[in-house]
């Protein structure tokens, strides 16, 4: 059955606009959780935009589905996911500059230093996914530095301008999945998706979870953690 992980970092960007203590990312997990949530997704950058370090430890003691640390794959962050053991990583690239996350992690031209970082943290019985475009060369170095996972980068797709555009990178994100799985890779999928363009990546065959931030803490703020989530579930079924 398709999961939902639903990204809370925004909640943390509002808090952050003030420096302040609200709101905060750990009550809104809760409620996320309270609406159907099956797992919480957070990305602890380098910077400290938005995530906490107190946050990811919060967390980890409170949420009851799963915790997916997104992180960059350094020294510093492989040493806290060692100390806040999450449920399992995704490893993603991690500009300063960038607003948001632009595309997949380059596994191949980093491959031994990557895999040395999947061997750390799984040998500590942490999963680790890839966060990649679906690209054949990288779900090949994917699927040989040994992880469990990789969440296809799902950001072209719903930038895409056209029906035509849109239709091809599904195409591509589909042949994605199922090399993937071919290899025993499991596969996730994230960036960029909405209500009104999910339904379409939750059909893709073997798709186990799709991590979703922006929109939903967006509709949140309109209508209620609950009802956005909830409704968020329905979407992925077709049903909104």
């Amino acid at each position: 059955m398709l999961t939902l992980g639903v990204n809370i970092d925004h909640v943390a960007t509002i808090r952050q606009a003030r420096r302040t203590v609200e709101p905060d990312p750990v009550a809104a997990a809760v409620l996320a959780e309270l609406a159907g949530a099956d797992g919480i997704t957070v990305h602890l950058r380098e910077d400290r935009r938005h995530i906490q370090d107190r946050d990811v430890r919060l967390l980890r003691q409170t949420v009851r589905t799963h915790l997916n640390l997104e992180m960059a794959p350094t020294e510093e962050m492989v040493n806290i996911a060692l100390e806040i053991k999450p449920d399992y990583v995704t490893l993603v690239p991690e500009k300063r500059e960038e607003v948001t996350t632009e595309g997949g992690i380059d596994i191949v031209s980093n491959f031994d230093r990557f895999s040395e970082v999947v061997k750390q943290l799984q040998g500590a019985g942490i999963p680790v996914s890839w966060f990649i475009d679906a690209e054949e060369t990288q779900i090949e170095a994917a699927a040989k530095t040994e992880a469990k996972f990789i969440e296809l980068h799902t950001g072209k797709y719903a930038e895409a301008k056209d029906e035509a555009s849109k239709q091809q990178e599904l195409t591509i994100l589909t042949k994605g999945a199922e090399q993937a799985i071919a290899t025993g890779l499991r596969v996730n999928a994230g960036h960029g998706l909405t209500y009104w363009n999910v339904y379409p990546v939750a059909c893709i065959p073997g798709m186990e979870e799709l991590n979703i931030g922006h929109t939903i803490i967006s509709r949140a703020v309109l209508v209620g953690m609950k009802r956005a989530v909830r409704e968020m579930k329905l979407a992925m079924k077709g049903e909104v």
